[in-house]
């Protein structure tokens, strides 16, 4: 597919479709790709605003892919039930005061105090016109293993948000039936990798330790700024960008940046440009994201 034509499939425009292929289905067959894209199309989910993801691997026989939906995704699906009456979802922590009733799908949650001490659980009650409430709760000592799983700074770093799209998740799947089949394809005749990325690595990475280590100049002129000195002040403010992102991803050291760089990134130039950066920074977020579906997502 790498050297063919795409088509526009469902809203997905060709331009789209070659975006998804160099990104977000990365390594994937050619039967994969079109399996991944005919399923969001076909279910309204946008892999672009993070509803749905497609993990690709190595399996014993050649790529092997696993269609995920994000909580965005379940969510999106479950507003589009003609009997969907919206839901509550939050994080309890050890001072709060809550009480639970799963027959009526009800929970008594008060905050009586700012010192609400530690996170101890989250609830989501998922509401259906005609139908009984959906309440689930979800205990600390549930998810825990998540914290030595894969993905533990994910958990550590976000887990209320992470214990609360769980229970969200689990809700959704309950009231209103959210699946989507998956498929596996391993055909390996018919895989035409795209080939990785080959950067100018030796700028960008020099930079994020300068970015990381310097404060910005001064401008001495500010009233008079040039359109040059702002582009690069918005280059700095997108290497910073990165350098967040990079955290958030748990890669820190210069060889592994590299390494990411040499995969995910291409200058035509010797320096980035601002719409280089600007993509990249949209292909790390997407990465974030996949990093947390891989411990937090329903496989479907």
């Amino acid at each position: 597919m790498a050297h063919t034509q795409l088509q526009a499939i469902g809203n997905f425009s060709a331009e789209d479709l070659k975006t998804i292929k160099e990104t977000i289905a990365r390594g994937a067959t050619d039967p994969q790709f079109n399996l991944f894209v005919r399923t969001a199309a076909a279910a309204g989910l946008n892999p672009f605003l993070n509803q749905i993801y497609c993990i690709v691997y190595n399996g014993k026989n050649g790529p092997q892919m696993s269609i995920q939906i994000s909580v965005e995704g379940i969510v999106s699906l479950g507003k589009k039930h003609p009997e969907y009456k919206g839901f509550i979802a939050a994080e309890v922590k050890e001072n709060d005061e809550f009480k639970a009733n799963y027959q009526k799908g009800e929970v008594e949650h008060e905050i009586t105090t700012m010192q609400r001490g530690q996170t101890v659980g989250a609830y989501c009650i998922a509401y259906r016109e005609g139908a009984p409430n959906v309440l689930v709760i979800v205990t600390k000592d549930q998810v825990e293993h998540h914290l030595k799983g894969r993905n533990p700074d994910m958990w550590r770093d976000y887990f209320d948000d992470m214990i609360t799209k769980h229970a969200i998740k689990r809700a959704f799947k309950r009231q209103y039936g959210v699946e989507i089949s998956e498929d596996n394809h391993t055909a390996q005749n018919s895989v035409e990798n795209i080939p990785a990325y080959e950067p100018t690595r030796k700028d960008i990475t020099q930079e994020v330790d300068v970015t990381a280590t310097s404060p910005e100049p001064k401008i001495e002129h500010p009233k008079q700024q040039t359109t040059a000195e702002t582009d690069d002040e918005k280059l700095r403010q997108l290497k910073a960008e990165m350098k967040e992102k990079f955290k958030k991803l748990g890669i820190t050291g210069k060889e592994e940046m590299e390494a990411y760089l040499s995969e995910h990134f291409k200058m035509k130039g010797d320096k980035p440009t601002f719409q280089e950066m600007t993509g990249l920074l949209k292909i790390m977020d997407l990465h974030i994201q996949e990093k947390q579906s891989n411990d937090d997502e329903l496989p479907i």
